[in-house]
């Protein structure tokens, strides 16, 4: 019985406690779901996680501040607005963890909820995953792992997929591990692929 949340996007509304899978080719495609869910989740209130890894945080700040100017505000000296580099959510150490992830999701949450309930949205670019060295398999036990985590919380997560960069079977697999997908045109779906992880 989570309480429906906006997703900032084509008056597009669900449950909390959803994992997406965002699908685009473009750039404009991207912008047009990360900029507005993030937006949404500031003049929300909510704690919100971005981890850009296909641009700059100055990219960011500029292209949100095009789109939105009247909402400009909300980015600077925001404590609700955490952007984090690759290296700093996903390699702690030097090395990628699915278990590692979990235990620091968990303790990112339980802090936001230390004085009252507070929505998380979260977003990141994967191309971190693009990595040489980073087996796939953990890649897909990290994303099969979000779909114990994320529901039964106040949070929102999704996990943006460059179409261009990663390869069909790649794509396939994380289709199995997301509910949801938003694709092109912000278009939210039920995902038939999807394979619960029990």
């Amino acid at each position: 019985d989570q309480e429906q949340v906006n997703l900032g996007f084509h008056g597009h509304e669900c449950n909390n406690g959803m994992h997406f899978c965002g699908l685009y080719e473009t750039e404009q495609e991207r912008d047009e779901i990360i900029l507005a869910y993030l937006r949404q989740g500031l003049i929300d209130k909510d704690e919100v996680l971005y981890t850009p890894t296909e641009r700059s945080v100055e990219d960011f700040y500029q292209k949100f501040s095009t789109q939105f100017p009247e909402d400009k505000s909300l980015l600077h000296d925001n404590p609700m607005l955490t952007l984090n580099t690759a290296d700093d959510l996903y390699y702690e150490n030097g090395n990628f963890s699915p278990i590692r992830m979990n235990v620091n999701l968990n303790a990112f949450y339980e802090k936001s909820q230390k004085e009252k309930k507070v929505n998380i949205r979260t977003t990141a670019e994967m191309v971190w995953a693009l990595d040489n060295q980073l087996d796939k398999k953990q890649l897909m036990a990290y994303e099969s792992r979000l779909n114990y985590f994320i529901p039964g919380k106040p949070w929102m997560s999704i996990c943006m997929y460059n179409l261009n960069r990663f390869d069909g079977k790649t794509i396939m697999n994380v289709l199995q591990t997301h509910p949801y997908t938003i694709s092109k045109g912000g278009i939210v779906t039920k995902n038939p692929y999807y394979v619960h992880p029990d």
